[in-house]
């Protein structure tokens, strides 16, 4: 018997909250939920996609960048992202787990991201643009931090209605 297929996990559910834990294991398990993931993520057509968005809280996200952004697709386990420069972004900025939210994020322009591959092999990449804002919203979900907690407090205030709504429709 197969697994059920995963769906996007929604706001306000307690998982989105949570600081994920560190995959300990490498193996058919963890490759299914990344196959998973990026089954999920394409037919969401997002561009990246974090394991507590399908109710699994692992530290494990998946990135599907535009060929032009730098990056096809990126499997990210165990990340550790570091600031490189001074230099930030603002950008507006969306979620799945947040549907019909959106919102102007600022972000430091270039990051080193430092994360094993689905064989436990740690590899070090650094970044700016699209690619380096993917990777650092994905690994916001991975310390239950959502694009609302880093809003300014004007779109903040116009996401509250959106916000109330999806509380709503999650019975909280």
């Amino acid at each position: 018997m197969s697994a059920a297929p995963r769906r996007i996990v929604l706001f306000p559910a307690a998982v989105l909250r949570r600081r994920a834990a560190e995959v300990t294991r490498f193996d058919d398990s963890l490759r299914g939920l990344v196959d998973e993931m990026v089954r999920v993520m394409r037919e969401q057509e997002g561009a990246g996609l974090a394991a507590p968005q399908v109710g699994e809280s692992l530290r494990v996200f998946v990135t599907e960048a535009r060929p032009e952004e730098g990056e096809a697709l990126g499997v990210h386990v165990n990340p550790v992202i570091e600031i490189s420069g001074d230099e930030t972004d603002l950008m507006n900025e969306g979620c799945l787990s947040l549907p019909e939210i959106r919102g102007d994020i600022r972000r430091p322009a270039a990051v080193t991201i430092t994360s094993s591959d689905l064989e436990g092999r740690r590899h070090a990449r650094t970044s700016d643009g699209m690619i380096a804002r993917i990777w650092q919203h994905e690994f916001d979900h991975l310390e239950g931090v959502l694009i609302v907690d880093r809003m300014a407090p004007v779109d903040r205030m116009r996401a509250r209605k959106s916000l109330r709504a999806l509380e709503r429709s999650a019975g909280a």
